[in-house]
């Protein structure tokens, strides 16, 4: 891994050379590959509990970026990756902690709303306080909710996709960075599209994408992102919802620096992806404060 964090490499161990032909090019010079290789090693070995080989020829040098081709380093080929899903699973023994932390995250991703819960009311009714505290709700089904970037008067339709944890997100980011909160929302930092995003539209997206960027709904991690941030969770019970913060944050600053409009989000979406999963396996990177991207929040 370079230290620039532009390039972050990992290996995967196969038990032979036979499935080489799934590359379409391999022209890394012996040396190279062998630094490479040691380098990625030492990145990989506590994340996966790898156990170096013997045979170094069996180490393969595979570019995790979103899956996407991949540039390796000064004076190395392009090594484009025909890989099948299977490709990009790890083997990952969870410690007694984080099996206890990834449960109880998935407990609150199983949560859907309950119109008659009332701590689901009360959460709702803190959201639209921490996004317009000087405005009174008037109901919780109300044409009010559309000035948050909810498409119609009952939200509960447009969260129903990503949970409610995803409600929970939005008020944890309200109260834990409110002038990044309120910036986003009301729209005041940067020249701004004609067509913005829907703000809370928008949030539920990024509640979706995490889970599926994490994997976490498997009962364990089988992708690297997932072993990463299983150990980032054990450290921080908040870990998804500051991380859910920091990605809302960077989506944003990706918005403005692309002059994006409506017809962009996804594109936005891919490019946030990229660039969290580029941050998270940053070498210097052991807490989500140490992220890079951390830096553009504001608390007040």
């Amino acid at each position: 891994m370079e230290e620039n964090g532009q390039l972050f490499v990992v290996v995967k161990r196969f038990r032979g050379l036979d499935r080489v032909s799934n590359y379409t090019s391999w022209s890394v010079e012996v040396g190279e590959l062998v630094e490479a290789t040691s380098k990625a090693i030492k990145v990989t070995s506590n994340i996966l509990n790898f156990e170096p080989a013997l045979d170094m020829w069996n180490l393969l040098v595979y570019l995790y970026v979103s899956g996407s081709t991949a540039w390796i380093g000064k004076g190395f080929s392009c090594v484009c990756a025909q890989k099948r899903e299977s490709d990009a699973r790890v083997s990952f023994e969870m410690t007694p902690l984080q099996e206890e932390c990834l449960q109880r995250l998935q407990n609150r991703l199983e949560v859907t709303y309950d119109s008659s819960n009332l701590e689901h009311q009360e959460t709702l009714r803190g959201l639209w306080h921490a996004a317009f505290p000087e405005i009174e709700l008037r109901d919780l089904i109300s044409e009010q909710w559309k000035e948050m970037g909810w498409q119609g008067k009952d939200p509960s339709t447009d969260f129903r996709g990503g949970g409610f944890v995803s409600v929970e997100n939005l008020l944890f980011f309200a109260r834990a960075f409110p002038k990044s909160f309120q910036d986003i929302l009301q729209k005041r930092v940067g020249s701004r599209s004609l067509w913005e995003y829907p703000f809370a539209v928008a949030g539920v997206n990024i509640t979706f994408m995490l889970i599926q960027m994490l994997d976490l709904q498997a009962a364990k991690p089988r992708t690297l992102m997932g072993a990463v941030f299983l150990k980032l969770l054990a450290e921080d019970e908040r870990a998804f919802d500051l991380l859910y913060c920091i990605t809302f944050k960077l989506m944003d600053h990706i918005w403005l620096t692309m002059q994006a409009s409506y017809m962009d989000f996804n594109a936005v979406m891919k490019a946030t992806r990229r660039q969290l999963e580029r941050e998270l396996l940053l070498e210097d990177v052991q807490r989500l404060d140490d992220m890079p991207s951390f830096r553009l929040l504001i608390r007040n």
